[in-house]
């Protein structure tokens, strides 16, 4: 069943999830970790200087190489009273190609994934990007594969929700070890990773169009930007990059596609 979050719900998700920012840009500043808010959390900062105000999530990106070295000192750095750390191979049954920053003592189940068995308190995802081809064909092939393995990955959820010949092929894919397919994929992410090359993408992400991945540039080439009064790092061709990503990025939607993801449950710090 369907949980509605309500204004003091978002109020809430927005005040743990810039906890969290706060905490993730302290342990990237003390290793010099290179990364930048990402999606709706970038263009909340450009057009409302923080969240947008109907958003329930937070959004960090960097490349691979960046990824690596928080990986290596996370556990270390990072607060354990408060937070922990998911991804896929940190974390039995998570088959996301990102991480995830979570909130100890809170629920955020996103709907239909109340079975996963992993813990799912208020997160801001950690995407990754990985090379890909810098010639448009090859990264169509490349967009290609991943789709497969993004498949592979959501079979376990999609073949509860599906239905006729889909639900037939993820019921066939949720037969694959967990263990071989993550195997699969990270020898897939080291063949992505032995040429560097211009565009990259989190390939288990859906391209937001037709140009199947993303500028290397955008994700190293960063500058100070002001969120709710914090600093974080943010893409210094940000009015480039979300033209690419939302087009007129700064005319407000209607009022009836302002929507938050579908989430199941609910449990903020207040409501323990």
């Amino acid at each position: 069943m369907q949980y509605s979050l309500t204004a003091e719900d978002i109020k809430e998700l927005q005040a743990i999830e810039l906890e969290m920012l706060v905490e993730f840009d302290r342990i990237c500043k003390k290793y010099n970790i290179v990364y930048s808010i990402d999606g709706g959390t970038l263009l909340g900062a450009v057009r409302h200087r923080g969240f947008i105000p109907w958003d329930d999530d937070a959004d960090v990106i960097m490349n691979r190489e960046e990824y690596n070295k928080f990986i290596k000192v996370v556990d270390e750095e990072l607060d354990k009273t408060k937070y922990y750390f998911q991804d896929m191979n940190r974390t039995d049954g998570y088959r996301w190609g990102y991480g995830k920053l979570r909130r100890h003592n809170t629920e955020f189940v996103r709907l239909n994934q109340e079975n996963m068995p992993y813990q799912q308190g208020i997160f801001m995802d950690v995407f990754v990007c990985d090379n890909v081809p810098d010639n448009y064909l090859r990264r169509m092939v490349c967009n290609g594969i991943s789709f497969a393995y993004r498949k592979a990955f959501y079979s376990v959820i999609g073949k509860n929700v599906s239905t006729g010949i889909v639900k037939i092929i993820y019921c066939i894919l949720s037969k694959i070890p967990e263990r071989l397919l993550k195997k699969s994929y990270n020898e897939y992410i080291l063949i992505r990773n032995k040429k560097k090359t211009g565009w990259v993408k989190c390939l288990t992400f859906p391209a937001c169009n037709k140009k199947y991945g993303y500028k290397r540039e955008w994700y190293e080439d960063v500058i100070d930007m002001e969120f709710c009064g914090r600093i974080f790092k943010g893409t210094k061709k940000y009015d480039e990059y979300l033209k690419f990503l939302y087009g007129d990025y700064m005319v407000l939607p209607p009022v009836e596609k302002r929507k938050v993801h579908p989430v199941s449950k609910f449990k903020g710090l207040k409501k323990r």
